[in-house]
């Protein structure tokens, strides 16, 4: 009896606390206390309270965002931004050359700015929106309609500006991690006009085929998903996305001048080792935040995230003592963003054994100048990641991939390799997608403004000439 009227009272503070907060949504007929007892329950499993349905005969006390979840939302996306700002940032510049630490700083900056510009305009819209398989439309094009209330196709409890702006994070450090292979011989107009035409066309078509209610490839949530693929946190739309894009982006621009004759060492290990410390926290955000909400998935997301992370940054540097004598910081760096957390043990191995070889050997086989690894970190570390997402994923972790197996037939309770088929074809389309548009992206932006800087430029370095200052100035 005590427990039920503790109960009763908490459901009457909460209801009249959200209530107050939505007043313009009023509900049909007044929900019952069995509903608002189970609305209180569906607060707190993260799940759909009984007004969601689309035959819902009454309201609910509970109408909005739940704080809990919208609190958890508004740090991870907090988080996902440290990721670049400052944490990518850091780590890319303390990699290059002293004379072109600024350059990548000011280009992380200047992306974040033109996408969030992007992302108001369109393309929150473009990758969210009802819309065909492969875009979205432009229902909330400028944010219109955006505003506190949940979007019931993607989290009940979540306001769909929070939901917004963390989506927003995603979209800003994608082609932010493309600059690690054009560092230091990249003009930053080049930057920028490229950034801004391969987000219309990779990154919010891609995005929304894999994330969009309606997308070609959420086989999550789109019951009528022609490929049902998973993506939990961006293994195909961020990582892979970017590191094919990074690949040919490096090509086109050919190698640095000195490349393979010419020591180029990272100026500062230092700052390496502390933007690689906050993308590492930042992961928290990008992998526990995935789950829309403080919730067991959310959980699961942020142990494996310390599991993966952790062996794959030990595996890496492991490897380079036994074949070279020595285990480096920049090993343990690299390993520690090489991972696609979504398998724990088995895949923080892989993650940190087959990027390392690929930025190790395949660079020096092919004589590519992918300046920070994007490519042999970002590409092949995120394509292993979402194959193998494909063989560990499992509903007793992840219930939302009960939709998934069930539109096959399957029993997804063990995730013994239900999915690497779709997992194959999700691949397929996002190399293919990444590979030719930012071909032809790059091209013409070399035709009409010139993507590489002159000689005598980069030799001087960027940071002067591109920028007008230095990162260092040592007086006496």
């Amino acid at each position: 009896m005590f427990r039920r009227v503790l109960i009763f009272g908490a459901v009457l503070l909460f209801a009249n606390v959200s209530h107050s907060q939505n007043a313009t949504v009023a509900p049909s007929a007044s929900p019952s206390l069995e509903q608002r007892v189970a609305d209180l329950e569906a607060y707190i499993n993260n799940g759909a309270r009984g007004s969601d349905s689309t035959d819902a005969k009454t309201g609910s006390n509970i109408s909005g965002s739940g704080p809990g979840h919208n609190g958890w939302m508004m740090t991870a996306s907090a988080l996902v931004l440290f990721m670049t700002l400052p944490g990518l940032a850091l780590f890319y510049g303390g990699l290059v050359r002293q004379k072109n630490v600024l350059s990548v700083l000011a280009q992380c900056l200047g992306i974040a700015g033109l996408v969030a510009i992007l992302w108001w305009a369109v393309g929150y819209s473009l990758v969210f929106s009802r819309g065909s398989p492969f875009i979205g439309g432009l229902k909330f094009a400028f944010l219109h309609g955006v505003d506190a209330q949940p979007n019931g196709d993607y989290s009940f409890w979540v306001s769909q500006n929070i939901f917004a702006m963390y989506q927003l994070m995603f979209a800003i450090i994608t082609p932010a991690l493309i600059i690690g292979a054009v560092a230091e011989r990249i003009r930053f107009a080049a930057v920028l006009v490229f950034v801004g035409v391969w987000m219309f066309v990779v990154y919010f078509p891609l995005a929304h085929m894999v994330w969009g209610i309606d997308g070609l490839m959420n086989g999550v949530w789109n019951s009528h998903a022609k490929i049902t693929a998973i993506d939990f946190a961006g293994g195909t739309v961020v990582h892979m996305s970017s590191g094919w894009s990074a690949l040919v982006l490096c090509a086109l621009l050919g190698p640095r001048l000195g490349f393979r004759k010419e020591i180029m060492a990272p100026h500062s290990m230092v700052l390496c080792m502390v933007g690689a410390g906050m993308l590492w926290v930042g992961w928290y955000g990008f992998n526990a935040g995935s789950a829309l909400g403080a919730d067991g998935i959310a959980a699961n997301a942020f142990t494996t995230t310390t599991l993966a992370t952790a062996i794959a940054s030990f595996t890496w540097a492991m490897l380079e003592y036994v074949l070279r004598g020595k285990a480096s910081v920049l090993g343990f760096c690299s390993g520690a963003v090489a991972v696609d957390p979504t398998g724990a043990v088995l895949i923080g191995v892989a993650a940190g054994i087959v990027p390392f070889f690929a930025c190790t050997k395949l660079k020096s086989w092919f004589h590519y100048d992918d300046a920070l690894d994007t490519f042999g970190v970002h590409a092949v570390g995120g394509t292993l990641g979402a194959f193998l997402t494909g063989i560990f994923a499992t509903s007793h972790v992840n219930s939302n991939l009960t939709v998934a197996a069930a539109k096959r037939g399957l029993d997804n309770t063990l995730g013994l390799g239900l999915f690497p088929l779709e997992q194959l074809k999700a691949i397929g389309i996002t190399i293919a997608l990444a590979v030719v548009a930012t071909t032809i992206i790059g091209a013409l932006v070399k035709t009409f403004i010139g993507l590489r800087i002159a000689p005598e430029i980069e030799r001087q370095g960027l940071d002067i000439n591109e920028h007008g200052e230095e990162g260092y100035i040592v007086s006496g």
